[in-house]
């Protein structure tokens, strides 16, 4: 876990009686509306359908215990006893009073936290691989080079007001978990030939209004160059970047319309003129931002433990459970532990107060007093010793923790929708529901295997509709919510934009056609072993089209 120094501190401090200044002056009528619409945005505060919402940046997932008592303890004084974990690992609550705002940011820095920069057309929260520092398959631990990329990122002077949002992504692992593909940046920590450590760095991805995949636009950066090149691509962006239409001003369309190859020249020659300057980093930088995470002491007879095993064999629940909760850790006596936010009858990536504080009490026992935030709406104990695998299921399952769905069709990701959001087109809580009910048995979802249901409100895409490989989004007609679907979707390492199946499906009819894309599935697959994915790249889009739209299919 990353520990502030004095210097974080004291700016997010700053940062808290600014905004309280500001927001006082605006409720005594000092400050006009459009003013303070930027200010609150910079602070991670929107206006949504019924309430104020205030989205708390999580950087690269990663929570201490204390963090997550301070989560439970905001959702308790401040909102409605819960909070909402997103797909950009960050979390927001749906119910703060405007005038209470700063006292909950004056919370949160006290335990580390803040908002800066989870809104407005600045430098987003940098996200990376849940499983970052734990995975068997890394190179080398990412967060470090999230921390530097986030100091660099936060208030930098020449990037408050950039054309749109910007998101940067990184990845370390030979299986992309971070969705780097579809960010404005994604950054992928690689060796060389002659084994030295670098990047290999995408510029252009993006979800929304005109989803794409992100292009190679540098084969490999060497290690000390990373915040001068980035400090190039924004230059680049923020100087040509579109500002008179803001369905247009994401650098992926500059990207598109430039050329990826002219784009690269152009980075390049920015690259060349600051490279070795004060952006280029030294080795020393790069060992003081690691020596600012624990370390943790892993034990080392830990893998001879027998007790794992056995519960597995005597225990048919806790088999499930491990079975798709548990993942494999890079220290042998270690479990990585899934925590499912998807319960039967629940709103994904919901979470009360209660469970806040059992997580962070697992943590804290059992995992080093650390948890992380996934991009599919979950939560992970990352470092628990295998002995301990079996009481840490115990208590999640008493408090609906421990669905045994990870990666299964009801692990779905789901924006708020309706139900909240003042840009959604239409419900998805329900819908999801809708869908839960539909395949609420866990010999089905197993005979289903790994896919992946992401649904949107709206075309800007917060629930990763287009990549998933069942998309769904939701569309207005008329006053009325249809449901356009999309299959072939991916965020992967082979990441892919989704196929529109054909024409809208109603309000009444959408769990249907999902099912019945399942069938088709189930009925066209070689073998067990061939995935959702695989199986539609290989058969297309004319059989699931056929079974969605039959004459006593759903309306059209």
């Amino acid at each position: 876990m990353y520990r502030y120094d004095v210097y974080d501190q004291k700016l997010v401090d700053e940062r808290v009686a600014q905004f309280r200044d500001q927001t006082q002056r605006f409720l005594a009528g000092q400050i006009p509306d459009d003013e303070f619409r930027a200010l609150r945005l910079r602070n991670g505060l929107y206006i949504q359908r019924f309430a104020p919402m205030l989205r708390v940046a999580i950087p690269y997932g990663l929570l201490a215990s204390r963090q997550l008592r301070m989560l439970a303890h905001v959702a308790r004084e401040y909102d409605k006893g819960f909070g909402h974990f997103t797909t950009r690992q960050n979390i927001q609550y749906n119910w703060p009073q405007l005038e209470r705002v700063p006292d909950i940011l004056a919370d949160l820095a006290s335990v580390q936290m803040h908002a800066i920069q989870t809104s407005g057309n600045c430098i987003r929260n940098i996200t990376s691989d849940p499983l970052a520092g734990v995975a068997r398959d890394e190179l080398v631990d990412p967060r470090p080079y999230c921390e530097l990329t986030r100091q660099w990122a936060t208030f930098h002077p020449e990037f408050n007001w950039l054309p749109r949002k910007f998101k940067i992504a990184f990845s370390a692992t030979t299986t992309d978990r971070a969705a780097t593909k579809v960010h404005d940046i994604g950054v992928h920590i690689v060796r060389n030939a002659q084994g030295e450590l670098g990047y290999a760095i995408y510029v252009g991805g993006g979800l929304g209004r005109m989803p794409m995949i992100g292009h190679l636009i540098r084969e490999f950066l060497p290690e000390l160059d990373l915040l001068s090149y980035l400090e190039a691509v924004l230059r680049v962006y923020n100087r040509l970047g579109r500002r008179d239409n803001i369905h247009r001003a994401r650098i992926k369309i500059l990207v598109k319309e430039t050329g990826p190859a002219r784009f690269a020249e152009m980075v390049e020659a920015e690259w060349a003129q600051i490279r070795d300057g004060e952006l280029k980093l030294k080795p020393q930088d790069i060992d003081f931002i690691k020596s600012r995470f624990d370390e943790h002491a892993y034990r080392s007879d830990a893998a001879r433990d027998t007790s794992f095993a056995a519960h597995v064999a005597s225990d048919s629940a806790f088999a499930a459970f491990v079975k798709r909760n548990v993942k494999e850790h890079r220290a042998d006596g270690y479990k990585i532990v899934f925590v499912s936010l998807k319960p039967a009858g629940g709103v994904p990536g919901d979470i009360t107060a209660e469970q806040l504080e059992i997580v962070a009490d697992l943590a804290e026992r059992y995992s080093f007093g650390e948890a992380r935030a996934t991009h599919d709406q979950n939560l992970v104990l990352g470092e628990v010793e295998q002995k301990d695998v079996y009481t840490v299921w115990q208590a999640l399952r008493q408090y609906d923790l421990a669905t045994p769905n990870i990666g299964l069709l009801t692990d779905l990701i789901c924006c708020p929708g309706l139900d909240y959001c003042s840009l959604a087109n239409a419900g998805s809580i329900g819908v999801s529901q809708d869908i839960n009910d539909r395949f609420d048995s866990l010999d089905y979802l197993y005979d289903i295997g790994d896919i992946q249901i992401k649904m949107s409100g709206c075309m800007n895409g917060c629930g990763h509709h287009t990549i998933g490989h069942i998309g769904i989004l939701g569309v207005d007609k008329h006053g009325e919510e249809w449901y356009q679907v999309t299959l072939g979707g991916s965020s992967g390492n082979d990441a892919s934009l989704g196929d529109r199946t054909g024409p809208a499906i109603s309000r009444a009819d959408i769990a249907e056609a999902v099912e019945r894309i399942i069938s088709v599935y189930m009925e066209q697959r070689q073998s067990e072993d061939e995935s959702f994915l695989q199986c539609y790249r290989r058969v297309g889009m004319a059989p699931f089209k056929a079974r969605i739209y039959a004459e006593d299919g759903v309306a059209a």
